[in-house]
């Protein structure tokens, strides 16, 4: 018995389609499938299969797929268009900040004969302005695309001046009130602009604008903005004040997703971004940096075994726990780090910053004391000498203690020289606390032991 087209799933759907025999058959397959559904779906297929199921779309339809689809795809996929293509059946299909987005993943050479073939001249000028944004402000998350009305005009006036606007704009989040000078000084409701007398002038049913950002603000502040306020779209002006454009939520989602996959490479001990279709020098550029950092950290290790190599001769024992105390250093430093870098990302204000490092400062006294005493016991029970077991818990407390404030305070000087804090959850973190644990380890032996 066949399966009803409601009980298939997209990807079900989407082999169907790429196997039917007719337009027909394949346009029954892909009725009514969202964009990001079907750009989801492809992201398992080969690009040669993506191009021939993408070949019997609409345009505007495959420039919301694209828009959906991973990065490195869209960026293989771009390069069977010709720039004319790129310009008529994408483009001018989508919203200015797609469309910046997209063609920023281009050469500069080929951006520019793509906005040279764009029939609407206007929108060309507007992404082209778009692309001169720095990447990650709110001048290259923002759309240009709105509706918005003069204060001075009636509610009659303003439905007319809304519907010839609204044909260029997809969806209309919100509709911008300005001043005789251009300059944006609220929002309007809909509710309240069906509900008026024709004759009701806008500069009495309009909400004072509360929330605006500069071009320049940070992406990051833009969407702590919305997400403090609860917003689903954000006006972006610029110094005098006048509109320049609207950045929605699913564009501060996909800048938050972004943010998270570069901070988990930079935790990672990634210094570039790395994308699959990276070449192996882009790839190895990107790892050698903090492998290198590694490797020394190791050869420190080993100076230092050297020079206490006579030490541990005296008490091979020590040589036993050493593991265990450079484990437990690197994983203590990596939580508080990690606390931390959560902080400043929330942007914490700086007296609860404070509170929390003297709270990972007590977490990291008592974790250590109970993992000190746990030790001491454990060695005892397994045998060992008292005065190398003392020595293992007291170095393991702390080492413990010392992790806490190194893995809280290095993120926190490295956000006050402006330099990305999740840097300090990665290879660094482990790498120094491998180092100088190890240093109190044999210091601390040498105290109780007496060797």
């Amino acid at each position: 018995m066949p399966l009803k087209m409601e009980e298939l799933s997209v990807k079900e759907r989407i082999e169907r389609a790429m196997n039917a025999i007719d337009w027909t058959e394949f346009e029954e397959y892909t009725m009514d499938l969202h964009a990001a559904d079907i750009a989801e779906a492809l992201e398992s297929r080969e690009i040669e299969e993506i191009e021939r199921f993408l070949e019997s779309l609409d345009a505007e339809l495959v420039a919301d797929i694209l828009v959906e689809i991973d990065e490195d795809i869209r960026t293989q996929l771009l390069k069977t268009y010709s720039s004319e293509d790129i310009a008529h059946e994408l483009v001018e299909n989508m919203d200015s900040d797609d469309a910046a987005d997209m063609l920023s993943e281009l050469s500069d050479e080929l951006t520019k004969e793509v906005l040279s073939k764009v029939d609407d001249k206007e929108q060309a000028k507007k992404i082209a302005h778009l692309l001169t944004h720095d990447e990650d402000t709110a001048g290259a998350l923002m759309a240009t695309e709105y509706v918005k009305v003069q204060e001075g005009l009636t509610a009659l006036r303003c439905v007319a001046a809304m519907r010839t606007q609204a044909e260029n704009v997809d969806r209309v989040h919100a509709v911008y009130v300005v001043n005789e000078d251009d300059i944006l000084v609220g929002t309007l409701s809909l509710k309240k602009l069906l509900t008026a007398k024709r004759t009701e002038n806008i500069s009495e049913l309009y909400t004072p604008i509360r929330h605006t950002v500069l071009s320049t603000t940070p992406a990051e502040e833009v969407a702590n903005t919305m997400q403090k306020y609860d917003l689903f779209v954000l006006a972006v002006v610029n110094a005098a004040g006048e509109l320049l454009g609207r950045i929605t939520l699913d564009d501060v989602v996909d800048f938050i997703r972004e943010e998270a996959e570069r901070d988990y490479q930079l935790a990672s001990g990634l210094t570039d971004e790395v994308e699959s279709d990276d070449t192996v020098l882009q790839v190895t550029r990107a790892r050698i940096p903090w492998l290198l950092i590694g490797l020394f950290g190791g050869l420190i290790v080993a100076l230092m075994l050297g020079e206490n190599e006579g030490d541990i001769k005296s008490v091979p024992a020590l040589a036993l726990f050493m593991p265990l105390i450079a484990a437990m250093a690197g994983n203590v430093g990596v939580q508080s780090s990690a606390i931390v870098v959560q902080a400043l990302a929330s942007e914490t204000k700086e007296q609860n910053i404070i509170a929390k490092l003297w709270k990972e400062l007590s977490v990291g006294l008592v974790n250590g004391l109970i993992l000190a005493a746990t030790m001491y016991g454990a060695g005892l029970l397994l045998g060992y000498d008292q005065l190398v077991t003392m020595t293992v818990a007291v170095s393991l407390l702390a080492v413990i203690i010392f992790a806490s404030l190194f893995g809280t305070f290095i993120p926190l000087l490295l956000n006050r020289f402006n330099i990305d804090a999740a840097l300090a959850t990665g290879p660094f973190i482990t790498t120094a606390n491998d180092v100088i644990g190890l240093i109190i380890y044999f210091q601390i032996g040498r105290y109780i032991i007496g060797y």
